[in-house]
Parts: structure tokens; C-alpha cells; sequence
């Protein structure tokens, strides 16, 4: 009876111990990235001892049916009172291992705004199916993009932002059929915007600003029907702007300056739209500006400047429910500034620089 009672205390030991602690597999992959980077002031991975990753290890979090691990969330730049306390954002030098790919039912890994954290982003990562969110903004990670990302048919979140990641976008990119948002800001990648862009049916974002992208706008892009936000400023863009990037039915901020780009504004812009921040400053674009604005339009910037843009300022203008910021300087207009809202809160910088504009806020014609 004895032997009874203690082989049962094992086996219900065993299985409570079983149930508050990770897998093994899970421990040792988390034990590995800890190991491959180093965070000195915080005392991130003071709370990573033990065998139970999934108790009170911070930025850990797991699934409560499977106990696998299901969340890796390490932020750098946090309203959390570890932050609080020190007084500091956070700074982690190191690299991402790849082992964190053996934690293969993550749903969130965010590593972001470490500043210090290099290397390059593990290819294997595009093996964790389960992956909703992967963000990896504001750290020095090199490298490409893995060619394979668009096996990550769940992913909803795509951000690397702020890195030194070069090569071109992936053509497989297009597959991510879950894709809402997407941040590849401020890096070094080359090459095309993909032809067929407009795949990506649920984008909701898309910023691809400061890179060194090439050739044209995607015409597919007019195929996203739920993009709101679109960011290709300071590129290498070249071509024209599609005229069909008008017609999206919820784009509100469109940013295209410091490209390359090329031809006439689409009146599709202009006109009878939602759009309401337009920036194509800094391009190669002339003929007119199109006359096409009503009462619907609603804009709280158009920035036009720093093109070839030639003939009057659109009287139309005039009748827009509101235009808040408007910079039509460094073209080639000419002709009588427009009276009225909005033209008589408007400073002189909104039209110095151009051939032979004249009245207020310019001089008298």
C-alpha cells in the first residue's frame, strides 16, 4: 500500500509538473535566444530562470490548452513599469537565433525598437505557420527579406521597419493572402515593386517609403480595395502615377514625393475622392493641375511642390469643403491667385517660385 501512495505521488507530481512548465523544446529554443543576445540595462531576461517559461517570464506568453509557447513580444520602447523604473528605453545588441524557428506555434514574435540587435532575419522564420505578427521595426538587422515569406498564409502584420535590410521585396510576398499591414520603411531594399502587388486583396497599409525602389507604380494596386494608406516616398520610382489609384474607394493618404515619377496628376486625385493627405512633391510631373475639386473634397494637405506643373491655380480650389495645408511652389503657374477660402489663410511660401504668379499673398498682379 505504501509503494501504492508513492508511485501515485510520482505520477501526479510528474504530471502537475508536466502542466505548469513549457515543453522542453519550447525551453531550450527560448534558452537560445536569450543566449544570442545581450541586453544590459534593463534586466529583460532576469525573469527567464526555471523551467516554467510559461509563468511569469517576461514577454513569453502561452497558449492555455497546448502550453506551447505563443506569444515572444520584446519591446524596446514600452509603457511597461520595467521601462518606467529605469527611465530609459531599452537597448539590446546580439543577433535573432535561428532556433526561435523550433518555437513552431508562435502566433506574435515581436522583437522591435532594440536599436542595437543586428545579423540577419532567420529564412527559417517563414516555417512557423502559425505566425500572425512579426515585427521587427527599429533594430539593425542586414540581410534580405526570406524568399520564402509568403508560406505565412496566416500573417496579418508584417513590419521591419527601420533596419539595413536590403535585396528586393520577394516575389512570393504577393501570396500573403491574410497581409493587412505592411512596413518595410526606411531600409535598403532594391529592385521592383512586385507587378502583381495588388494581390495582396486585404492590405489595409502599405509603407515602403526611404528604399531604393525602382521602375513603376504596380497598376494592380488599383486592385487593393481595402487599402487606406499608401507610402512610397523617397524612392527611385519612375513612370507615372496609375490613374486608377484615385478611384480606391477608402485610400486616405497618399505619399509619393522625392521619386522619379513622371506625366500628369491623375484628376482622379483631385476630384470627387476620399483621399485626404497628397503628397507628390518632389517629382518629374507637368502639364496642369486638374480644375476638378467640389464640395466633397475634404483635404487636409496637397503638396505638389518642386515639379513642372504649368498653367493657373484652379479656381475650384475654392469651392473645396476644406484644404488645410497647400504647397503649389517650385512649378511653373501663372496667373491671378484665386480669392477666397482657402487662399486668404495661406502663406506666400504655399507659392513663391513659380513663373508668374501673382496676388494675394503674392505681389499685386
Amino acid at each position: 500500500m505504501e509503494t501504492e501512495l508513492i508511485f501515485t505521488f510520482f505520477i501526479l507530481s510528474s504530471f502537475s509538473l508536466g502542466a505548469n512548465s513549457c515543453p522542453p523544446s519550447d525551453l531550450a529554443a527560448l534558452l537560445d535566444v536569450k543566449a544570442a543576445l545581450s541586453e544590459p540595462y534593463l534586466g529583460i531576461f532576469n525573469s527567464w530562470n526555471g523551467t516554467d517559461c510559461c509563468n511569469k517570464w517576461y514577454g513569453v506568453s502561452c497558449d492555455t490548452t497546448t502550453g506551447r509557447v505563443a506569444g515572444l513580444n520584446l519591446r524596446g520602447e514600452s509603457e511597461d513599469l520595467i521601462f518606467e523604473k529605469a527611465g530609459r528605453s531599452g537597448y539590446m545588441s546580439g543577433s535573432i537565433s535561428p532556433e526561435i524557428c523550433k518555437l513552431d506555434r508562435l502566433t506574435i514574435l515581436v522583437i522591435a525598437d532594440w536599436k542595437g540587435i543586428s545579423g540577419e532575419i532567420p529564412p527559417c522564420i517563414a516555417s512557423i505557420s502559425s505566425l500572425h505578427t512579426l515585427d521587427l521595426i527599429g533594430n539593425r538587422i542586414s540581410g534580405v527579406i526570406p524568399s520564402n515569406i509568403g508560406n505565412l498564409q496566416k500573417l496579418a502584420v508584417l513590419n521591419v521597419a527601420d533596419n539595413t535590410i536590403s535585396g528586393n521585396i520577394p516575389a512570393s510576398i504577393v501570396n500573403l493572402k491574410s497581409l493587412m499591414h505592411l512596413d518595410l520603411r526606411n531600409n535598403q531594399i532594391t529592385g521592383q515593386i512586385p507587378a502583381d502587388f495588388g494581390k495582396l486583396g486585404k492590405l489595409s497599409r502599405a509603407l515602403l517609403s526611404c528604399n531604393k525602389l525602382t521602375g513603376p507604380i504596380p497598376s494592380s494596386v488599383a486592385n487593393m480595395y481595402r487599402l487606406a494608406d499608401l507610402d512610397l516616398a523617397m524612392n527611385q520610382l519612375s513612370g507615372s502615377i496609375p490613374v486608377q489609384i484615385g478611384n480606391l474607394p477608402v485610400l486616405s493618404t497618399l505619399t509619393l514625393d522625392s521619386n522619379r515619377l513622371s506625366g500628369t496628376i491623375p484628376a482622379t486625385l483631385l476630384g470627387d475622392t476620399g483621399l485626404n493627405i497628397l503628397n507628390v512633391s518632389r517629382n518629374a510631373l507637368e502639364g496642369e493641375i486638374p480644375d476638378v475639386f467640389s464640395s466633397k473634397s475634404y483635404f487636409t494637405g496637397i503638396d505638389l511642390s518642386f515639379n513642372n506643373l504649368k498653367g493657373p491655380v484652379p479656381k475650384s480650389l475654392a469651392s473645396a469643403s476644406y484644404i488645410g495645408h497647400l504647397d503649389l511652389s517650385h512649378n511653373h503657374l501663372c496667373g491671378q491667385i484665386p480669392s477666397g477660402s482657402p487662399f486668404n489663410r495661406l502663406e506666400s511660401s504655399s507659392f513663391v517660385s513659380n513663373d508668374c504668379l501673382c496676388g494675394a499673398p503674392l505681389k499685386t498682379c
